[in-house]
């Protein structure tokens, strides 16, 4: 069985940001897998694709377009943080809590990333093995925190959470792993 919700994320610098109408998350859980499905609405055109090589790239690609996942096991502090760019390029942290960097996170397989455009909208899905997290996590409920940093063709980003808990955008924080997602029943 699995369990499925959708999460609408807000923009931390609206209102003069007209190129995006909106991004929605369709978040999807089996007992191993986290699976993840960002869209995007709005005028592709203007939003900065970089297009690299495919693989573990570059470490900040959060200072470009790119869509977050921070995965939390229920009432623990530590944590991982995924960066999914539309180049295919991806990145897993580890922290032992907020901004505590762990050592680097094992993960065995790599997330699965796939990517769909047209004029009007950007799609990209994501999936995780949870089992590549600890053993603890196919078996935890999990907070989520659902984010995108987005990067026009003139340099300017804008900053879009499930919420921006803090006076700038900061998706580190506590209050923005909004999104609780249980164990799906055995099925």
């Amino acid at each position: 069985m699995s369990i499925e919700a959708l999460a609408d994320l807000c923009c931390h610098n609206a209102p003069n940001y007209n190129d995006i109408r909106a991004i929605r998350v369709i978040v999807r859980r089996t007992i191993d897998r986290l699976e993840l499905g960002f869209r995007l609405d709005g005028n592709t055109s203007r939003i900065c694709l970089k297009l690299r090589s495919q693989g573990q790239g570059p470490v900040e690609l959060w200072r470009h377009t790119c869509f977050e996942a921070f995965v939390a096991i229920d009432g623990q502090a530590a944590y991982h943080e995924f960066n999914f760019a539309p180049s295919h390029e991806w990145r897993v942290y580890a922290f032992h809590a907020y901004r505590d960097p762990a050592p680097p996170a094992n993960v065995l397989r790599s997330p699965i990333v796939a990517i769909n455009t047209t004029a009007g909208w950007l799609e990209l899905d994501a999936r995780i093995d949870l089992t590549d997290l600890s053993a603890v996590h196919p078996h935890s409920p999990l907070r989520l925190g659902l984010s995108a940093v987005i990067e026009l063709s003139d340099g300017s980003l804008s900053y879009w959470a499930l919420c921006h808990p803090a006076g700038k955008p900061d998706f580190h924080h506590a209050d923005a792993f909004a999104l609780r997602v249980e164990v799906p029943e055995a099925g």
